[in-house]
């Protein structure tokens, strides 16, 4: 089914004051929790207030929170998109942070970009490059990113060569996992088996010129509604691997610019954070939310609020959305 387009005209804003509100979470209590450049989790509340939550004492690194998850306990889990090292911690509402996962086969994390917790309460990571600095993989032909999985087995690496992996989800069943390729321009699906291990890897659906897919997010018909950087897009993918755009707020001559670069493959920095637009600041994630689940939160790489819209569908609950 066609969906009508989203006018930008109806996007209002949530939070003000934020810092690189890059990832979002939404609860069925209404609270909305966002990553926070300051260090830690931004929460605001469902009457506009907001309230930080850092480390205290103030650690001897200072997270730089690219994806975050809400876990059972209210506790939260921080992708450390560092420069050099990077990892996964928890912070608590308290202040008490604690180190998550800082390795793997023995090899040091770098800049670790999301983090996931499911029903069963394994946790999903993805690091998009095993390269530093990350931007020399802002390239089509650099598949090095993979997904790591955190069970009552430990640590492990499910899947390789990705083209610079970014969010993930899982559906309702927790049977499949979508994993986001933002410089590949593609979705990739995998089945999940029972001991968590993936198998089945195929590509959902390659994106056009312009689209460089960053957040997703399930609705309750299994599409996934999808978020490009820099052209401030939305698109919806069917099960079929359809898609649809529902939405843009970019200048055409910006971003001819930036497809000239990428398809150069000397895309870099500037492309992402100078970009041409009128309401939005190149959103990276999306969250359905509200009391129906049909409100679609927008997490942004350069604003400092929240956009949203309506959504003619309602979004797929997540597995924190009840904690």
């Amino acid at each position: 089914m066609d969906l009508a387009p989203i006018s930008l005209d109806s996007i209002q804003h949530a939070g003000s004051g934020l810092e690189r509100p890059e990832c979002v979470i939404a609860t069925k209590k209404g609270d909305l929790y966002v990553s926070d450049k300051r260090g830690g989790v931004t929460r605001i509340a469902p009457g506009g207030g907001t309230q930080l939550f850092v480390p205290k004492p103030a650690l001897p690194v200072t997270l730089h929170p690219n994806g975050i998850a809400l876990e059972r306990a209210g506790s939260f889990l921080i992708a450390h998109l560092a420069d050099d090292v990077g990892g996964v911690w928890r912070l608590h509402r308290d202040g008490r942070a604690e180190k998550v996962l800082d390795a793997i086969d023995g090899k040091t994390l770098p800049a670790v970009n999301f983090v996931l917790v499911d029903k069963q309460d394994r946790i999903w990571v993805t690091i998009s490059t095993r390269r530093q600095p990350r931007g020399v993989s802002y390239r089509k032909d650099v598949a090095d990113g993979f997904v790591i999985l955190i069970d009552r087995k430990g640590a492990r690496i499910v899947a390789d060569d990705i083209g610079f992996t970014n969010e993930v989800r899982l559906d309702a069943a927790e049977r499949e996992l979508t994993v986001v390729e933002t410089f590949s321009r593609r979705l990739l699906r995998f089945d999940i088996k029972p001991d968590g291990s993936l198998a089945g890897r195929r590509v959902l659906c390659e994106f056009g010129a312009g689209t460089f897919p960053d957040g997703i997010a399930l609705d309750e018909a299994g599409a996934v509604w999808v978020t490009s950087v820099v052209s401030n897009r939305v698109l919806r993918v069917t099960r079929d691997g359809e898609v649809q755009q529902l939405l843009e707020d970019a200048d055409a001559d910006h971003l001819a610019w930036v497809e000239q670069a990428y398809q150069a493959g000397t895309m870099g920095r500037p492309h992402l954070d100078k970009i041409t637009s009128r309401v939005l600041k190149s959103i990276a994630s999306i969250a359905f939310g509200g009391p129906d689940l049909r409100t679609a939160y927008m997490g942004c790489l350069l604003g400092d609020r929240l956009p949203f819209f309506h959504a003619p569908v309602a979004g797929l609950p997540m597995a924190h959305w009840e904690w």
